[in-house]
């Protein structure tokens, strides 16, 4: 069994309130949630308006379909309206 951890940080240059950000962060986590399987969650920065931690969490018993699983989620974030991606980062448990 593997276990992958992605951690984004986030940056919603369009959000001018907490609302508009939770609109564009909860499109992208049902769209990662459907296509990829993983269990998705924001991890910090819930209080400020254009930023968002979030962690993305895979299981599987393939080491190179979970990486290219979560390798596909960051290019989600990469190229997702209304999100810039700042920064990625990878963990996998064996």
């Amino acid at each position: 069994m593997v276990i992958g951890l992605l951690v984004l940080e986030l940056h919603f240059p369009g959000a001018r309130s907490l609302k508009d950000k939770r609109q564009a962060l909860r499109s992208f986590e049902q769209k990662v949630r459907n296509r990829f399987n993983v269990s998705i969650a924001e991890v910090e920065h819930q209080d400020l308006w254009q930023r968002a931690r979030i962690a993305v969490v895979s299981v599987n018993t393939d080491h190179g379909h979970l990486e290219a699983t979560l390798d596909s989620v960051a290019g989600e974030a990469g190229t997702a309206r209304d999100i810039l991606l700042v920064d990625s980062h990878v963990e996998v448990l064996a």
